[in-house]
């Protein structure tokens, strides 16, 4: 794994290099000599981050709008705990 290091002046000039670079592993995008970004593929996201899906992600999903989705309302309170 290859990790390359871009300041942003660098990236914005030559960000097609820096995809390419992304490729072969993470790329450092700095502002002004302090790191600020990463960029890499979403392969190497993905094995970081692990494949499995989020809540977020699934319920973001188009088309699923038409689920309906019942929540049952919780009719008992919560009490006090009895300490004694």
């Amino acid at each position: 794994m290859t990790i390359t290091t871009l300041s942003s002046r660098e990236f914005n000039q030559a960000a097609s290099e820096a995809k390419k670079a992304a490729n072969k592993g993470p790329v450092f995008i700095t502002d002004r000599g302090r790191p600020a970004h990463v960029l890499m593929s979403m392969a190497l996201y993905q094995r970081l981050t692990g494949s499995r899906q989020k809540i977020a992600d699934l319920l973001a999903m188009p088309g699923i709008e038409d689920v309906e989705l019942e929540i049952p309302r919780l009719r008992d309170l919560a009490q006090p705990a009895d300490l004694s």
